[in-house]
């Protein structure tokens, strides 16, 4: 038997997002689409004019009041886009709606060089006689931090307009892997001839029989390989573009340039680096435990996801997993969860794989309605997980729109992960804790470790990957398929361990990974997880304080600097103390499993 991907029109609505809500039919996008020109309008009339406090106030809410409206337009373009991108008339919007967004932040452009012309006297004159201006203030202070990096209005008209060809990379990157990739069939384990997909290939590499493991693995890689000279471009075009960006806005190199749109000193960086590389070691225990709990001669790369303990067969429908998020999430108080329950209800999400969605999972700010979730839902504990880590990123974006002005409207990337991870690390350890069978418990315990090996480690390790490979594009050494190979491989050996056979198809497992299209994002999960894992703690030890502090961190978005949000709510990540306690619960962990295995 054949088991194919479902059609679009397969999946009941039920299961499906309620873009109405954004935009009731894709004429009333048009309209908006089509008033955008007038708005722009009003801003451009302001160039040369931000001479008063008034003139910046005005100025500040209309742009606002515009970029509300262009993200609107983006965002359902590109909804439309993912759920099924072999649509055309779908491609077609999200051409139109990346289009008007860059007509958008080039018209504007002028805004902040204008603003930048000024001194910094003046502006804080202006900020603290003009009462319209204090929700800028932030915002404002924040400008004249980045000053040395904001160019004249006619080079940022430049940068801006350079947008969209500086993402060609990224979008062909997309549009091939999204759409054109096919990557073949294989048997499962009953000989049903199954397609493998995005969505599914981790759920094959989980399947206890090595077989289907070893099949999906290189079948799925088989793919990358053909087309690995053009992904290499493609990355390497990438790069290119982040160096272009960094040299254009004086900054010394790309890192640099990426940390300081957050205000997270360089040494955050290296120093999350240095920690794990300190705690390798525990991974490598990690490496050779599996490998004997799997009773393997050799352990290989499409032995990383299977589960420790075969027996543990747990299933867990999209409705249960729903219950079991609410119930493992109440620590975090009646008014989280009912707001999460009502969210999970109401159209937020949409919960399975068909034929042109996009792949894995991912929560989004539509700032003004309510958030959105994509999800691949298969009913296996990870996707229970997947389902609580989007929530607790869309309920960071539903508290932060309750509280904030657009302008504060999108938490600070850095704080992306931290409460999407805070969700995922009190469900597992409510599961923990309340399951007496001792082989399910020693699965989850298995489980939780995946955790913290893909969440910090592997990570981690991509974010090295990053430094390494812009780092050498810096100093002038091409980037060539064989080098990004190699580099991928030494880490690979570096960070699993003797324990480990590095297959060569894992040497292309960078060209499967998109985030590497938006530079220097990545380790944002090992600190967000690190973080998250400290506020766990506080939250479990009870006490109202320590809710409200977090619930105050959900409610702050991009109001204050990353770092000072969460030093406000308790966690301080400008040292390696967070990273450091997050490892030392790992080693832990390892030692826990290897008594359990005995």
């Amino acid at each position: 038997m054949e088991i194919k991907q479902k059609k679009r029109d397969e999946i009941p609505n039920e299961f499906k997002w309620n873009l109405e809500d954004l935009y009731p039919t894709p004429e009333d996008w048009r309209k908006d689409v089509d008033s955008l020109p007038a708005s722009i309008d009003e801003i451009t009339a302001f160039q040369g004019k931000l001479t008063t406090g008034k003139a910046l106030a005005e100025c500040a809410d209309i742009y606002f009041t515009t970029s509300e409206k262009t993200s609107r337009i983006y965002s359902y373009a590109m909804m439309k886009l993912h759920e099924d991108s072999n649509i055309s008339a779908s491609q077609g919007m999200s051409i139109i709606a990346e289009s008007e967004s860059t007509k958008f932040y080039a018209a504007s452009s002028f805004i902040i060089p204008e603003i930048l012309t000024h001194d910094e006297k003046t502006i804080l004159d202006f900020i603290n006689t003009t009462p319209e201006l204090k929700i800028y203030e932030h915002f404002l202070k924040n400008l004249l931090r980045e000053k040395a990096h904001i160019r004249s209005a006619e080079v940022e008209e430049v940068l801006a307009n350079a947008s969209e060809v500086g993402n060609s990379s990224s979008n062909i990157y997309d549009m091939l892997c999204s759409a054109d990739m096919k990557f073949g069939k294989i048997q499962d384990a009953e000989d049903n001839t199954v397609e493998i997909t995005h969505g599914n290939f981790i759920t094959l590499m989980q399947s206890p029989d090595r077989r289907v493991r070893r099949d999906a693995f290189t079948t799925y890689y088989s793919v990358y390989q053909a087309l690995e000279n053009t992904i290499a471009t493609m990355l390497s075009s990438s790069i290119k573009k982040d160096m272009f960006y960094a040299k254009a806005r004086n900054y010394t190199n790309t890192l640099e340039a990426e940390l300081s749109d957050s205000n997270i000193p360089r040494k955050v960086y290296e120093e999350l680096i240095k920690t794990v590389h300190e705690y390798l070691p525990a991974m490598h225990r990690y490496t050779a435990l599996r490998k004997k709990a799997l009773k393997l001669d050799e352990l290989h790369m499409y032995d990383v996801y299977t589960p420790l303990v075969e027996e543990a067969d747990i299933k867990i429908s999209y409705q249960e997993a729903k219950e079991k998020v609410a119930v493992g999430l109440v620590s975090l108080g009646d008014e989280y969860v009912s707001a999460m329950v009502k969210g999970m209800e109401s159209g937020w999400i949409d919960v399975y794989e068909n034929e042109g969605k996009e792949s894995g999972a991912y929560a989004l700010n539509a700032y003004g309605v309510h958030p959105y979730v994509l999800l691949n839902h298969e009913d296996t504990l990870s996707d229970m997980l997947t389902l609580a880590h989007e929530m607790g990123h869309a309920m960071h974006d539903y508290y932060t729109c309750e509280n904030q002005p657009y302008v504060y409207g999108h938490p600070n990337i850095f704080l992306a992960e931290v409460a999407s991870t805070v969700n995922e690390t009190l469900l597992m350890e409510y599961m923990i804790k309340t399951t007496e069978d001792h082989k399910t418990r020693t699965y989850l315990l298995g489980e939780y470790l995946e955790q913290f090996r893909g969440t910090i480690y592997r990570q981690v390790m991509f974010a090295e990957f990053e430094m390494i490979t812009h780092s050498m594009a810096e100093q002038g050494e091409p980037l060539t398929l064989e080098t990004l190979k190699n580099v991928y491989r030494e880490l690979n050996v570096k960070y699993y361990g003797p324990d480990m056979i590095i297959d060569e198809e894992i040497d292309l497992e960078w060209a499967r990974i998109p985030h590497f299209y938006s530079a220097f994002y990545v380790y944002q999960y090992a600190t967000g997880y690190s973080a998250a894992l400290a506020f766990a703690k506080r939250i479990q030890m009870g006490g109202e304080k320590a809710r409200d502090d977090y619930l105050g961190f959900l409610k702050a978005g991009g109001s204050d600097y990353a770092i000072e949000i969460l030093k406000k709510a308790g966690v301080d990540m400008s040292t390696p103390e967070p990273v450091r306690a997050a490892l030392q619960v790992f080693e832990e962990l390892v030692g826990e499993m290897e008594k359990a295995l005995i």
